[in-house]
Order: structure tokens, then sequence, then C-alpha cells
């Protein structure tokens, strides 16, 4: 049974940071790219951030680029993101997942997801 929890989302104000976790179980998760999402009220899901299984590659979406980091701990099954200067935009519930493929965008290629933390940025 594959599970992966997010957590760390919170109501912050614009200009402050965050760090989000994803702690990933029932999985190889060593074997595993893993990527984050956001989703804003009637929007579309979008692609965040992605890192290869060993963590020394990784891609951004250029909103977040310079701003956020993504990582991992191998040895805690964990994936994270650490935001910074957050701005009223980034307000959407974000998403981990996992996906046995390279490092690509989209969602289609990952197979596990979590239910989602929410970030909101007041102006």
């Amino acid at each position: 049974q594959v599970h992966l929890e997010e957590s760390g989302g919170r109501l912050v104000q614009a200009g402050n940071s965050l760090r989000l976790s994803c702690v990933a179980s029932g999985l190889a998760f060593g074997s595993y790219s893993m990527g984050w999402f956001r989703q804003a009220p009637e929007k579309e899901r979008e692609y965040v951030a992605v890192i290869n299984w060993r963590g020394d590659f990784t891609k951004y979406a250029d909103s977040v680029k310079d701003r956020f980091t993504i990582s991992r701990d191998n040895a805690k099954n964990t994936v994270f993101l650490q935001m910074s200067d957050l701005k009223p935009e980034d307000t959407a519930k974000y998403y981990c997942a996992a996906s046995l493929t390279s490092v690509l965008t989209s969602e289609d290629a990952f197979q596990y997801w979590g239910q989602g933390t929410q970030v909101t940025v007041s102006s």
C-alpha cells in the first residue's frame, strides 16, 4: 500500500518562507523520481518542481525558479520543497507525487499522489 503524506502548509505573509515535506511509504523510495505540483481553486494543476531518484538533477517551473528548491533525503523517504519570497499567486494546494520514469514534468508520468497541503499567501 503506497502512501504519500504532505505537511507544512499554512497561512503566511507575502515575502516569507515555508518548507513543505512529503513522507513516502510502501514503495522503494530511492527508485522513484519525485515531483511537486500545485492547484489553485478553479484552476488546472500545474508542475512546480521535479527531482531525480538520486537527487543530483532538478527542474523548476519558470514561475518558481530561483525562489523554490526541491530536495530529498532517501534515508528518511522524504522529499522537501523549500519556498522563499512567497507571493499571493503561490496560493494553492501543493501535492507531491512519485514516478518510476525520468524527471518528466507531465503529471501523467507520476503513478502515486498525496492528498495535498494548503499554502495560502496573504498580501
